[in-house]
């Protein structure tokens, strides 16, 4: 049995949160990550131009390539999060469609069938069906 199905929607957010924050709390110190970000960037940036030879101080040509990689980095940070919030846009429209509509859930081992009774809408968009809400990613076939 998914204990989702089982809370109400406020409960199952609130329980989201407390696991993501237990898990970031596990995660702090004992893993490394696979991807540098924006932050790490510049902060390596950063530290090389303060032990750079005042000598043989760092070519224009190289400043700027890391610079316009920077840039570059800064812009497919920023394309990620549209496409997120593009995507969440259009499963919400999705979701809206099936009001009312007939569905079919998999649940587990069981299929359950329905009409769409009410939406929730976000990142994570759900539907009410037989009085409990389900996840729209678990909607198996869909009828008028």
């Amino acid at each position: 049995m998914d204990i989702e199905s089982t809370l109400s929607v406020p409960d199952a957010t609130r329980l989201h949160a407390q696991i993501e924050a237990f898990n970031a709390s596990l995660n702090g110190s004992r893993t490394t990550k696979q991807e540098l970000g924006k932050d790490d960037f510049l902060q390596i940036l950063i530290t090389q131009l303060q032990h750079q030879d005042p000598t043989k101080p760092m070519e224009d040509r190289e400043f700027i390539a890391q610079m316009a990689q920077f840039s570059s980095l800064e812009q497919m940070t920023n394309m990620n999060r549209q496409f997120a919030e593009l995507s969440a846009a259009l499963k919400s429209s999705l979701v809206m469609n099936l009001l009312g509509k007939e569905v079919e859930i998999h649940q587990g081992e069981e299929y359950i069938r329905g009409s769409v009774e009410a939406i929730t809408a976000g990142f994570s968009p759900q539907v009410l069906v037989n009085g409990n809400y389900y996840d729209y990613e678990k909607i198996s076939k869909v009828n008028e």
